[in-house]
């Protein structure tokens, strides 16, 4: 079996991924190979982050890996907040806050178009590749749904009438933008 390192602490994240792997491979934290520190993510875009944390532990540690850095892109926001999904209310990484402060900025707007993309940077003897996946959707006025992590209460995919928080995560993963990066990763991996 495979092992790859995966550069996150969120075990959502990890779990979502695994999820989808449906055990192909083995999946290691970087944590369980001795990477406590917090990786850097200084890039400008979702893209830069994913490379720069995967580099990190390629760099480092001298393992197969990958990251992924993921954002919420809204339309009407000039794409904020992008690169800054995580913390976009402040340093504390508040899912709640973050929300809260998208839909602020989103009062009395009609348009309410947004997309989450994610890219994962794979790294395998030294060789960066990276699949990028998107899922185009509008936002919900109020949260809605108490399943999945991050935005996921205000973020109504395309393909539904309801949130990613209203869905199971097998339904999410089907469709979601990690999903769809994951499923090309596993492609490559396995051909």
């Amino acid at each position: 079996m495979r092992k790859l390192v995966f550069a996150t602490d969120n075990p959502n994240k990890v779990r979502e991924v695994n999820e989808l792997l449906d055990n192909r491979f083995k999946i290691t934290s970087k944590k369980e190979i001795g990477c406590l520190e917090e990786i850097p993510e200084t890039q400008p875009t979702i893209r830069g982050n994913a490379l720069q944390k995967a580099m990190y532990l390629y760099d480092r540690y001298k393992v197969d890996c990958f990251a992924e850095d993921s954002g919420l892109e809204v339309d009407m926001l000039d794409g904020r907040p992008g690169v800054y999904s995580a913390r976009y209310a402040g340093a504390a990484r508040s899912d709640q806050a973050n929300m809260e402060k998208v839909l602020k900025e989103m009062e009395n707007i009609a348009d309410r178009s947004a997309q989450f993309k994610t890219v994962i940077a794979l790294i395998i003897d030294g060789q960066a590749r990276l699949y990028e996946g998107i899922v185009r959707g509008k936002l919900a006025k109020k949260p809605k749904g108490d399943k999945g992590f991050g935005y996921d209460p205000i973020f109504i995919p395309d393909e539904l009438d309801t949130t990613f928080a209203c869905i199971s995560p097998k339904q999410k993963n089907e469709i979601s933008h990690r999903g769809k990066a994951v499923r090309q990763l596993i492609s490559f991996l396995t051909r």
